[in-house]
């Protein structure tokens, strides 16, 4: 009998560890402009290298170039910008509000901001994202009220959700923002059955599943795409690989794929991978992956190449796991800075009119701040009725219910 010696297990490791010097070198980025920009309907084999490569439309300098540029005006590029920055500031303010107290929680997208932002402007009036903790820019983007995000980070009398959901888990029907689970990958099956059942009824929407790198290796991640791929759903299945999980590098995720785009590829689903911080590389590819949903071709499955700048969460120390320099090495740079270059070379935006916009967004999320802490806050002022803890479960309260209210007292 052959002696093979013991068996060993692999366990992936990060390139570097905190105290070490940041390295990105595996992180392989092609020149902007160089990945070619497929026909809608094609048939996903022909386009395996899209889910090896990244798009990128924004050059070094600031220009935009090649198939997947020239889709948006300068007067939609403006507002895509002021969209990230009032997203920045937004999570600036939340964050000292959570440091003194005054939520329990809370969650950063530094470094993020143009995936949401972006990808929102691709969508029609009436289709629905199924989000995780870090898209609030598809409510920015979309229109939704501070007041009513800061309410509900808050869990005061005003809070939307009447303190039933942590601080960040959003909700709004309307601007197509289905409820946050805390649960993660649960947001991929929902969004599959959704695009199923909207193809069912004969529907013109379509839905946006979206998951973050650690949460592939959950179960759910690989149901959605066995039904995605089967029924031809019309959805667009989103995962933003911002490196890290809470403190997981994303190679424990991935494992021994190449990419998380790459997974798609055994479904038979076209998948791609973008630079998520180049806002017009987002869109373009949101609005290819759109299209083939409305026009019934199935999904699409597109991995967003980013940096997690901050903290998992306010609970999370990631210099205990990570190079405190780690960001700034991170070679995709800033969205924000990357776009205001853009919009500077094209004459639609100068240095004075940044600062100028920084200062009348910082005024206006301010001043939401100050309306949303005037209804209360986790320590001081109104909360939600304990008797709406009971409310908007059932159409009709059954029994036991509407005596547990009762016993309550409420």
């Amino acid at each position: 009998m052959t002696d093979y010696g013991p068996l060993t297990l692999h366990v992936p490791e990060p390139a570097v560890r905190p105290g070490g010097t940041p390295d990105f070198s595996n992180v392989k980025i092609p020149k902007a402009g160089a990945v070619p920009r497929p026909d809608v309907d094609v048939e996903p084999e022909t386009i395996r290298d899209l889910a090896f490569s990244i798009i990128r439309v924004l050059n070094r300098a600031g220009e935009a170039v090649g198939p997947w540029a020239g889709l948006l005006s300068d007067e939609e590029l403006v507002e895509g910008m002021r969209n990230m920055m009032t997203l920045r500031t937004f999570d600036a303010r939340m964050l000292i509000a959570q440091r003194q107290g005054k939520t329990s929680f809370y969650m950063q997208h530094l470094g993020e901001e143009a995936i949401s932002c972006a990808f929102r402007k691709a969508l029609s009036p009436g289709d629905m994202n199924f989000p995780t903790y870090r898209q609030a820019g598809l409510l920015i983007a979309g229109g939704y009220s501070m007041v009513d995000m800061m309410c509900q980070v808050y869990s005061n009398s005003r809070d939307p959700l009447k303190g039933r959901q942590l601080p960040v888990m959003y909700s709004s029907k309307e601007h197509g923002f289905f409820t946050i689970s805390g649960n993660l990958a649960t947001q991929y099956v929902q969004a599959v059955g959704w695009a199923m059942a909207s193809a069912i009824r004969n529907d013109t929407k379509i839905a946006a599943a979206w998951i973050g790198d650690g949460s592939t290796a959950e179960s759910d991640f690989h149901a959605a795409l066995v039904f995605a791929s089967t029924y031809k759903a019309p959805v667009i299945l989103n995962i933003v690989n911002n490196q890290w999980a809470i403190s997981t590098f994303q190679g424990i995720a991935r494992g021994g794929a190449g990419t998380f785009a790459a997974r798609g590829l055994g479904f038979g689903i076209p998948s791609l991978r973008v630079d998520g911080n180049d806002y017009l590389a987002v869109y373009a590819v949101a609005k290819w992956a759109a299209e083939r949903a409305r026009r019934n071709l199935g999904p699409t499955l597109v991995e967003y190449v980013t940096y997690r700048v901050g903290a998992h969460s306010t609970s999370d120390d990631p210099s205990a796991y990570r190079p405190k320099t780690e960001s700034d090495a991170w070679p995709l740079g800033d969205p924000i800075i990357r776009l205001k270059n853009h919009l500077i070379l094209r004459g639609a935006w100068s240095e004075e009119r940044h600062k100028q916009a920084e200062a009348e967004i910082l005024d206006t999320v301010i001043a939401a701040q100050k309306e949303a802490e005037s209804y209360g806050t986790l320590h001081a002022g109104a909360k939600p009725s304990a008797r709406e803890i009971f409310d908007g479960v059932y159409a009709e309260m059954p029994p036991h219910l509407r005596r547990q209210r009762q016993q309550a007292g409420v």
